[in-house]
């Protein structure tokens, strides 16, 4: 009893690592924030359809870019940091 469970172990955390690759390759999923963008430009008493919602959208989405934009400089740039400067124990 304990050799199997044990056999059963060992797979186990043998594939738990090729498993978890597969979870996430690449960009990660889009995440739907139309909702919250809308949310957002109709607090500003913004009609749906106006030039005012449509350049709030517009400014939400450019926002929401420039943070992707930043946060993917700044793991290049700790990455290459890391690369460029290692520490030995």
């Amino acid at each position: 009893m304990q050799a199997g469970l044990a056999r059963h172990f060992i797979v186990l955390l043998l594939a738990a690592p090729l498993l978890a690759g597969c979870l996430e390759r690449g960009q990660p999923t889009m995440v739907d924030t139309s909702a919250d963008d809308d949310a957002f430009c109709r607090a500003n008493n913004v009609a749906v359809g106006s030039n005012d919602y449509v350049i709030c959208r517009k400014n939400r989405d450019v926002q929401r870019g420039n943070a992707n934009a930043r946060t993917d400089r700044a793991q290049r740039n700790m990455a290459e940091q890391m690369l460029n400067n290692p520490t030995r124990p």
